[in-house]
């Protein structure tokens, strides 16, 4: 069993110490990126919304051409296995396909052998009795950094390369050390200067009673949290519009949040130094939320 000094991947097949886990240099995820991701929460030993990652995790490989060849029960049986094998039932998931090694340079070879692999990290309880894994409100600011159209790179592919959003927190830090205080989350806008998403996270805000969040058409990564908090809008009848943006729209706004796997809803304290802070919709949905996690994973 492992403990906090020493806890268990999952590495192509094999339970190993994290100590002892080791992918290839050759590997294409190291050497290009060219791997697919899912980050998950296991709630009292269930992984939420298990087929809907599961889906998104297809639609990434398919983007991708990346034919791994596994099963879904093949991979819930190793997250499954992970979680025991740290002794969790509360915990963060992550799920790593790659294209594994492969001769020859840049271009994919159709045969693939790929590599798999999952690790997990304790998180607090989730659900009505849950605690929060933030400490505080999320503080914000836009940056330069553009969202990276879905032209060049599928907007909706959950991928290993990750630049787009470590461009984007670097500009925090630089941020951070020129005296501008800590700052949460990075807001990137798309090309034409409208608001997108965070680095890590999906933007909702509230305006006149109207729940709105940047449409899914645009250059957004549509998260699973994201979409079932439109789901919980829809059953608590809450008015909803997706669209287009601008940043004076999300300034203006009367409560704004941003949502992620780990965060789930998170309000935001303020963007660009404006307050805006959370409202009875945010708080609304974030109860919803908590008693779907409960429903599904506690009782």
């Amino acid at each position: 069993m492992a403990d906090e000094r020493d806890p268990i991947y999952h590495v192509d097949g094999d339970l190993v110490p994290a100590s002892e886990a080791t992918v290839s240099v050759d590997d294409r995820g190291f050497r290009y990126g060219d791997a697919a991701f899912e980050t998950l929460r296991a709630y009292g030993g269930t992984i939420f919304e298990w087929e809907a990652h599961l889906e998104r995790l297809e639609a990434t490989c398919e983007a991708l051409s990346l034919a791994h060849g596994l099963s879904g029960d093949d991979l819930r049986a190793r997250i499954d296995e992970t979680l025991a094998a740290n002794d969790l039932e509360d915990a963060y998931v992550r799920l790593s396909i790659t294209r594994g090694v492969q001769p020859g340079k840049l271009t994919p070879q159709p045969e693939v052998d790929p590599t798999v692999v999952i690790y997990v990290k304790p998180l607090p309880r989730g659900g009505v009795d849950g605690e929060s894994v933030w400490d505080d409100v999320a503080t914000v600011r836009t940056v330069e950094t553009r969202r990276i159209p879905g032209e060049a790179v599928p907007a909706a592919a959950k991928t290993h390369n990750y630049l787009n959003g470590i461009l984007a927190r670097a500009e925090l830090r630089a941020e951070n050390g020129n005296g501008a205080g800590e700052t949460d989350e990075a807001l990137m806008c798309d090309l034409e200067g409208r608001v997108a998403e965070g680095a890590t996270s999906n933007l909702f805000f509230v305006r006149d009673g109207v729940l709105r969040t940047p449409t899914a058409d645009g250059d957004v990564l549509p998260g699973i949290t994201r979409e079932i908090v439109l789901e919980l809008a829809a059953e608590a009848d809450i008015p909803v519009r997706d669209g287009r943006y601008e940043l004076e729209d999300v300034l203006a706004a009367d409560e704004a949040f941003l949502t992620n796997r780990t965060w789930e809803l998170r309000p935001i304290a303020t963007l660009d130094g404006r307050a805006i802070g959370g409202g009875p919709i945010t708080e609304r949905l974030t109860r919803l939320y908590d008693e779907r996690v409960e429903r599904t994973c506690y009782e």
